[in-house]
């Protein structure tokens, strides 16, 4: 297990995850290289590790597609199939799950003419591939960004909280801030001086538009821990239906669940999806229980346990939850092969 100290690196990076290590120390009371080397320990082990992925702040401008697509594989195919999958720069997220589908994956597109473009051209022709089923995210109340370990204290969380940058316009992202926006989601803690390096351009202009993207939210950036470290090992993602009227004021309740890692409204069979981690399989139970106490008009009509995460926010885990490389998260990398 992570000690109190990691636990409160997690936690700090979480709330900024490019505060200098120097804020951070003096916050958890350690000097700044202790912080880095201990990060650096993190990291190295596949423990933990920092990821950016573009946020609401393109969805919300109409600037950016985010999908959840189920995918059913052929008999002794899925292995192959998943690992197809996670080699795609716009396949954010895949994950082997239990019930009426065998994977469950996270795709970012440029808008939804692309998504069907690459379902017909792509998707449903690769080999392996038995089926899918595409729902479309609208409002996304809550997302993992958002999600805390919540080891600091309130008082050193409002310390590092000091160093997020106010909120911004966001509008549509040029060449050089889509190329900052790939480099980020590698490592977001990444110096300027590389970025300026990978991108082409100088260190004072990549800051201005990195402090832009992150101001925005046209990118949000995450601290993740590997999920058998953090006491919630176990995932479970919800589908379920709710009174239209009643989704965006549910949504905002069940968001503030301790457990909830993603809220999102979809369009498809059901208008609500719910991602969250839990203490055990039978914890998730639970879970449920709560969830329709805190919305008592939903109704949960299925639900899948995580089995394998093997793919998130880019970054590639084993069978354990440990980080053990990654895929730069990429919406603009699409071929669809097909045209409609």
């Amino acid at each position: 297990m992570l000690d109190d100290v990691d636990q409160q690196l997690v936690h700090a990076l979480q709330i900024s995850p490019r505060a200098h290590w120097s804020l951070v120390g003096g916050v958890l009371g350690i000097d700044a290289v202790t912080a880095a080397r201990r990060w650096q320990r993190l990291t190295d082990q596949g423990l933990a590790w920092v990821s950016a992925a573009p946020g609401a702040g393109l969805s919300g401008h109409a600037k950016g597609c985010l999908a959840f697509v189920e995918v059913d594989c052929e008999s002794g195919a899925l292995l192959d199939v998943a690992r197809a999958f996670t080699a795609l720069p716009y396949v954010v997220t895949v994950e082997h799950v239990t019930g009426d589908r065998d994977l469950l994956m996270t795709v970012m597109l440029e808008d939804v003419g692309t998504l069907s473009r690459w379902v017909a051209g792509h998707l449903d022709t690769m080999e392996g591939v038995r089926s899918s089923r595409a729902y479309v995210a609208g409002a996304v109340f809550t997302e993992a960004s958002r999600w805390r370990l919540r080891a600091l204290t309130p008082r050193q969380a409002e310390r590092i909280a000091q160093d997020v940058p106010d909120p911004e316009p966001a509008g549509e992202p040029d060449a050089l801030e889509r190329k900052l926006m790939v480099a980020l989601s590698a490592d977001a803690r990444v110096s300027y001086t590389a970025l300026a390096q990978e991108c082409g351009s100088s260190p004072d202009t990549v800051r201005r538009r990195v402090r832009r993207l992150f101001a925005s939210r046209m990118v949000q950036a995450r601290c993740e821990v590997s999920r058998p470290l953090s006491d919630w090992p176990t995932a479970i993602i919800l589908w379920a239906q709710l009174p239209p009227d009643q989704v965006t004021e549910a949504a905002q309740r069940i968001s503030s669940m301790r457990e909830v890692r993603l809220c999102a409204g979809v369009a498809g069979r059901h208008n609500l999806m719910v991602a969250a981690w839990s203490r055990s399989v039978q914890d998730t139970q639970r879970f449920e229980a709560e969830l329709v106490r805190t919305a008592p008009r939903l109704v949960v009509e299925d639900r899948s346990i995580a089995l394998w995460p093997m793919k998130r926010s880019g970054h590639l885990l084993d069978q354990h939850g440990y980080r053990t490389s990654m895929v730069p998260v990429n919406p603009w990398a699409v071929e669809t092969g097909a045209e409609l």
